[in-house]
């Protein structure tokens, strides 16, 4: 768009707005849309995105760019922690990433402490799996260089989406060369997922034992490579986080400054 098309636009949306008494949107010229594209520099579109050691073997080599990785776990699976390493590694690598957070999940100052840079995170919020689709497609389009989609426990309504919704987020995901990965308590994107990943619910390691109460050590999950591509390697890697000095009022899934080791 040429800024003479940009500047008419923007006069027309003025105009629509000051008819409206008490609406703010867009008022000055200085008010302007950007595309996060614009904004901060991309990454090479080949280059993945390193996440954990035990899930950027799996991937030989982190979150692909330009695919859907779909990450399936129920409760406490640890799936969630994988998404805020996610962010952290795209947000502290000076890219911008989004958040469709389905369920509100998303503590931010838990995401801090984890490593995300709130300011270069975009956190949407929709209230069924439709609109979180919706919105995942527009910030692809829009150019985000990570879009994490976490569609809850119990997304409503994402049973009965047609196939051709996945395939076509995949395709968006595909052209902008972004990231996207897709967080599910169950299988749901069919043959759209270029990568499936499985969690399995996360053990708790205590330390203590007799009167003394036990103190929170660590927990321990299993991720398991069920897709890449048109293979099913069916490869595990176990995921240990400790937390440093086994205090319980650690947030669980604080991964940033853990010490994890892995096994296969």
């Amino acid at each position: 768009m040429t800024t003479a098309a940009a500047l008419r636009l923007e006069e027309i949306l003025e105009k629509a707005l000051a008819a409206k008494p008490g609406s703010r949107l867009l008022a000055g010229l200085g008010a302007r849309v950007s595309v996060a594209s614009a904004l901060l520099p991309r990454a090479e579109p080949g280059e993945p995105l390193a996440i954990l050691e035990p899930l950027d073997r799996l991937l030989a080599g982190g979150l692909p760019k330009g695919k859907l990785t779909e990450l399936v776990g129920r409760r406490s699976s640890g799936r969630f922690a994988i998404a805020l390493e996610a962010l952290a590694s795209a947000t502290s690598s000076g890219e911008a990433a989004a958040l469709v957070d389905l369920d509100g999940h998303l503590d931010p100052q838990g995401a801090a402490a984890a490593g995300v840079d709130l300011e270069k995170l975009l956190w949407v919020r929709p209230r069924r799996a439709r609109e979180a689709l919706a919105s995942a497609e527009i910030l692809l389009a829009t150019g985000f260089a990570l879009v994490v989609v976490d569609l809850g426990l119990f997304p409503r309504g994402a049973r009965y989406l047609p196939d051709a919704v996945w395939v076509r987020l995949a395709r968006a995901a595909q052209s902008r060369a972004a990231a996207l990965l897709l967080l599910t308590p169950w299988r749901v994107s069919g043959i759209a997922a270029e990568i499936v990943l499985t969690a399995e619910h996360a053990r708790s390691q205590w330390h203590g034992a007799g009167k003394t109460p036990p103190l929170l050590r660590g927990i321990s999950s299993k991720l398991t490579l069920q897709k890449y591509g048109r293979l099913t390697p069916g490869n595990s890697k176990s995921l240990h986080l400790s937390f440093p000095g086994s205090a319980p009022t650690i947030p669980l899934f604080t991964t940033h400054n853990s010490q994890i080791t892995t096994s296969s």
